[in-house]
């Protein structure tokens, strides 16, 4: 068994998981074949008395089910029999009169949990490497082996929910102390501890129930819980994504009538969530962030060991802490030792969390604080290989700092501006090694977004362009890269958009109706509050670069309406108002007194889909443009940076995959109708016209 190594010794059967060829163990479809056999053996030798599962991989148990076996499943009829045959592999497993002890170490997700859940005992080991999750619905499924129903069985309902429906990490003293594993142990000491389980048997515990648990384990409690989890669903997915709501009815029917009616309603709501779009645009995002990693390389003179940080800001701080989390050590420069400070306390805040939620021990906290040096001598940078700025957003600025790198360090050092919106021409115009220079473009907070920005012109080197690759990858970003101009990509897209829902705004309609129209549409946040969150006057000194008069010829920006705003002191968030009020307690409120500057505060209600077109199609129109004049490589970059960067609808595919659902045609046409109403900022780019007229797609799958 190609998957396996069975090894019996003193009536134990041990069974060794080693998937050949790949640093996981994934649980495909020749893996249920060879587990089937096991299952025959471990029945029918009457030697055997227990078995332990435990894998040979060095951080995995089970790192979730093979994602290529579902895209090789033409027809839901497939899944639905996948997932049916897994089931009836697991029941059995869960029903065997012999004890199965799950040894788990590492990645214990998706199938894999479903695996450990099915064993009759699990202990887990205390490294950071270990954790637990069912991320199903993250592509649009549901665990499709058990998992809608033993999470529940073995934890408590309010916590199976919230593992099913967040599909988040889950750590090994959250999932002993909720009842998902029964012990844990050092990792030295794990197949010790599994052998003494499988030797001397002691009966797992039940997780002992809260007052509230057993309150909501009555049916009353738990129509309760199933209601409230379906109205946050609703709430927070508008409808877009079937899998939650299909979660919520396969947990209501397993405990309404049983495990065998759930694992039945699992099998088929497997098989239907598989063949729909949305799984299979969240499916291809998946694999496309997965290969994106293989644009790193290992070849010397293009990686290092270390950065230099320019800036201890907001930016400066999140940057830091992804690089020393992800193995680099930081020297962190700042002008004043207080900006130092107040970075230093940011980072070791966000590892506190980490520690008290015991993700992460107190002495790997301090340990990865000691990776950071920190000076404010100038002197200090000049053996760097690569230094990042992350300063202000001003041009004459960021090329002093350039200009004064150029002269202390080597002629070598490559230099990454975390520049938001500033042409990289621009910021190296006086530059001595122009080819040195590369822009990283971070998105804010740093440790939560995933996507980075790498921006190059022409005279960008190699060297320069793959060590930005390299050590973004490195630092657990996805990476995409773009060609220089106004704005860039992300920028240039997210701009065209807001500039969009502020003319809408003229035209009378309400703030909570254009956000809501677009949260319906599928962002996860409206464009007036996105714009209130990233701050109106950053919106406002991008309006006035070299972005500003690019769209100005457009049509598109022909007021000073967010330069009053900034001007007002509307900042957003930050200033406590914006196009929402944001008191110091209690919920975010329309501020209505901002409609003085969009033509008073009568209002009117605008058709939801116009808005949706309006704001929509802009972005998406403007995504097609960045790709006709060069911007970005490909469709796929564009899906990518759009979904990771800025939140257009994951279960669209991203910007170029909507057209090819919709139909280049259908939104040409209504782009067409849009700029006879409201003028030539909507003409549909170029290439979109060529599409539509030639009946093509931007991707052949």
């Amino acid at each position: 068994m190609a998957n396996f190594e069975l090894v019996i010794d003193n009536n134990i059967a041990t069974i060794w998981m080693d998937q050949p060829g790949s640093e996981v163990n994934t649980l495909s479809v020749a893996m249920l074949d060879d587990f089937r056999g096991l299952l025959d053996t471990i029945e029918q030798n009457g030697d055997i008395k227990a078995a332990i599962l435990i894998s040979k991989k060095p951080n995995c148990f089970i790192a979730g089910a093979d994602i290529k076996d579902f895209q090789r499943m033409e027809t839901s009829e497939e899944a639905e029999k996948l997932s049916r045959e897994g089931n009836q592999i697991l029941s059995r497993l869960s029903q065997l009169k012999k004890p199965v002890i799950a040894a788990i170490n590492g990645a214990c997700l998706g199938g894999g949990l479903e695996v450990a859940m099915a064993c009759h005992y699990r202990i887990a080991t205390t490294d950071e490497k270990t954790v637990f999750g069912l991320p199903e619905m993250k592509l649009g499924l549901l665990p499709g082996g058990g998992g809608t129903q033993r999470i529940i069985k073995l934890t408590s309902l309010r916590y199976g929910l919230d593992a099913l429906l967040t599909g988040k990490n889950i750590y090994p003293y959250s999932a002993k102390k909720n009842g998902l594993v029964d012990e844990l142990i050092h990792k030295e000491g794990l197949y010790q501890a599994a052998l003494k389980q499988a030797e001397s048997p002691v009966k797992r515990r039940p997780k002992k129930q809260t007052l509230v648990d057993k309150a909501l384990s009555t049916s009353v409690g738990r129509n309760y819980v199933l209601k409230k989890a379906r109205e946050t669903v609703m709430k927070k997915t508008r409808g877009n994504y079937p899998a939650p709501l299909k979660i919520l009815d396969c947990v209501e029917i397993g405990l309404e009538d049983g495990l065998q009616a759930g694992l039945e309603a699992e099998a088929m709501a497997f098989g239907e969530l598989h063949a729909s779009p949305v799984s299979q645009n969240l499916i291809r995002l998946f694999l496309a962030i997965q290969d994106n990693k293989k644009l790193k390389n290992n070849n010397k003179t293009e990686n290092t060991d270390a950065i230099t940080m320019i800036g201890a800001g907001f930016m400066g701080a999140g940057i830091t802490e992804v690089s020393i989390k992800n193995g680099y050590h930081v020297i962190l420069k700042d002008i004043n030792p207080e900006g130092i400070a107040s970075a230093l306390k940011t980072i070791w805040d966000d590892f506190t969390k980490l520690v008290n939620k015991k993700a992460m021990t107190g002495v790997e906290r301090d340990q990865l604080m000691a990776k950071i040096e920190t000076t404010i001598d100038e002197e200090a940078i000049c053996e760097a290989d690569l230094i990042i700025e992350a300063v202000f957003e001003d041009l004459g600025l960021k090329q002093k700092i350039l200009a004064d790198v150029e002269q202390r360090c080597k002629k070598s050092t490559v230099f990454a501006s975390n520049t938001s919106s500033l042409p990289l021409a621009d910021i190296t115009e006086k530059a001595a090694n122009p080819q040195n220079v590369v822009g990283m473009h971070y998105f804010s907070p740093v440790p939560k977004m995933p996507l980075l920005e790498v921006i190059v012109t022409d005279k960008t080197a190699k060297k320069a362009r793959q060590m930005a690759i390299n050590v973004g990858i490195k630092q657990g970003k996805t990476v995409v890269v773009v060609k220089d101009g106004p704005g860039f990509y992300t920028t240039r897209v997210l701009s065209a958009m807001t500039h969009e829902a502020i003319k809408v705004l003229h035209d009378g309609a309400k703030i909570e109706d254009v956000d809501n129209a677009m949260k319906d549409w599928g962002f996860p946040v409206g464009p007036l509050a996105l714009m209130d969150e990233v701050g109106i006057d950053v919106g406002a000194h991008i309006a006035r670069g070299a972005l500003g008069e690019m769209f100005m010829e457009r049509g598109i920006e022909q007021d000073d309406t967010v330069q009053k705003l900034a001007e007002a002191k509307l900042y957003g968030r930050k200033s406590g108002k914006g196009f929402y009020q944001y008191p110091k307690k209690g919920k975010k409120s329309v501020n209505t007194d901002i409609y003085q500057y969009f033509g008073g505060e009568e209002r009117k209600t605008i058709d939801k889909t116009t808005i949706q077109n309006r704001i929509g199609l802009t972005f998406v129109n403007e995504c097609v443009l960045c790709l006709e004049e060069g911007i970005l490589a490909n469709a796929d970059d564009g899906d990518l940076a759009a979904i990771l960067g800025l939140g257009f609808p994951p279960f669209t595919g991203g910007p170029f995959r909507y057209i090819d659902s919709r139909g280049a045609a259908d939104i040409v046409e209504t782009l067409q109708s849009l700029a006879r109403q409201h003028g030539i900022r909507f003409e549909p780019a170029k290439l979109l016209t060529q599409k539509a007229e030639q009946s093509e797609s931007f991707h052949s799958d």
